[in-house]
């Protein structure tokens, strides 16, 4: 089993910055891909950046591109997402999420697991 805890989330001016934090654990040997997913009242979750656990690149929408900053540790199996001059329209729920990772019980590739969602409310 696969757990992800973030922290990080609250209330906010507009113009203000969060930094959010979410550490995974249990079968994991290596994460080869996570990132941040959000969700806004009354729309889909959409994607807002990821890393790779060893790569070069990151991907940010283009909504949150030079506003945000995904980063990665990965002795802690932990991913952040520094997020500055943020506007009303980055209120949601944001999601922790592993695209990938090696499993500690056979070393295969496994998908897809979600942290619970911590809330980011920006004001105007």
């Amino acid at each position: 089993q696969v757990y992800l805890v973030e922290s990080g989330g609250g209330l906010v001016q507009a113009g203000g910055s969060l930094r959010l934090s979410c550490a995974a654990s249990g079968s994991i040997y290596y994460i080869n891909r996570m990132g941040w997913y959000r969700q806004a009242p009354g729309k889909e979750r959409e994607l807002v950046a990821t890393v790779t656990g060893g790569g070069k690149t990151d991907y940010y929408i283009d909504d949150v591109q030079g506003r945000f900053t995904i980063s990665r540790d990965n002795a802690k199996n932990a991913v952040y997402l520094q997020m500055n001059s943020l506007k009303p329209e980055d209120t949601g729920v944001y999601y922790c999420h592993i695209d990938e990772l090696q499993s500690t019980a056979d070393g295969m590739p496994t998908f897809d697991f979600w942290g619970r969602g911590t809330q980011v409310t920006v004001s105007s």
